[in-house]
């Protein structure tokens, strides 16, 4: 354990200036942290599915596989409150305001067996006036399900689509 985390756990937050989002980052594999210069702007839970289809592989005649076809998630504040959704593709995370982020994936990190991974999007400049105005990056954390079906995919079943269950914590970031 570093030096600023042990800071950071007994207490002596003000004297350092670890915030709670800094503390955070230190739980995160390093490949989807945030950079320096970003503050929390907004903390949610996603809750929702992840449509999966059977495919061709384009680089691999004869092979079939679960294709990623896109997220359908509420996006919940701490309270259980739906604050957004997230929905894709293009991947979009949207405020109940109207206001919404499109951006471009910077690094994924495992999630855990059964888990999709971490990830880390630069987010693209808001469109409407709102809880997504200034962010900078989405950060996907504590996920939980949403990995591909383990049902067979091949030539019997192309084209069926497969909906599994998932949940994350998405981490609005902004310039401080």
């Amino acid at each position: 354990m570093d030096t600023k985390r042990i800071l950071c756990l007994t207490g002596l937050t003000l004297a350092i200036g670890c915030s709670a989002s800094a503390f955070a980052q230190m739980d995160v594999p390093e490949a989807v942290r945030v950079p320096d210069g970003h503050k929390v702007a907004m903390e949610t839970v996603g809750v929702g599915q992840i449509t999966y289809e059977c495919q061709a592989k384009s680089d691999m005649p004869g092979q079939m596989a679960w294709v990623f076809m896109g997220p359908k998630a509420a996006l919940n504040d701490s309270t259980g409150k739906q604050v957004g959704s997230y929905y894709g593709p293009p991947a979009t995370w949207e405020a109940m305001d109207g206001s919404k982020v499109t951006g471009t994936q910077v690094a994924i990190a495992p999630g855990g067996d059964g888990n999709i991974p971490h990830q880390l999007v630069k987010a693209n400049p808001a469109e409407g006036k709102g809880a997504m105005t200034g962010v900078s990056y989405v950060q996907r954390v504590a996920t939980k399900g949403g990995v591909a079906p383990a049902k067979t995919c091949a030539a019997a079943n192309e084209g069926e689509r497969q909906i599994v269950d998932y949940q994350a914590d998405y981490l609005f970031w902004a310039n401080k």
